[in-house]
């Protein structure tokens, strides 16, 4: 029961303290500036139009990197099986259609233009 305690104790105490350096160390967060005290700091101007008009090239091309980066992270799984001797026809075959389809996927979005930026 004493260690019980004593733990709890020790906790606590290590959590007061903890918070104590926290606040000591962010002291510096109250002194507030023209960036700090906007909503959010990522370039943008806050004031004025919230309809600010949004590059549609941009969102396509960040659609398509999560697209083919969770294929990517598809094949993490493979990359462990792959040299096993107990891989079968079929595993190679299954990897082999999904490369192919992954990299016709990559050849069909670079002809469309939709990997370019410019234009």
């Amino acid at each position: 029961m004493e260690k019980v305690m004593v733990s709890v104790l020790l906790s606590v105490l290590l959590g007061f303290v903890l918070m104590l350096v926290g606040l000591v160390l962010g002291a510096s967060v109250f002194v507030i500036g023209r960036e700090k005290s906007s909503p959010f700091e990522c370039g943008f101007d806050p004031i004025g139009s919230s309809r600010v008009p949004f590059s549609l090239r941009f969102f396509l091309l960040a659609v398509i990197f999560v697209v083919f980066d969770v294929e990517i992270v598809l094949l993490f799984p493979v990359v462990m099986v792959v040299g096993g001797s107990w891989m079968w026809i079929g595993g190679y075959l299954a990897l082999s259609f999904f490369l192919v389809l992954l990299f016709g996927g990559v050849i069909h979005e670079w002809r469309e233009g939709s990997l370019e930026w410019e234009s």
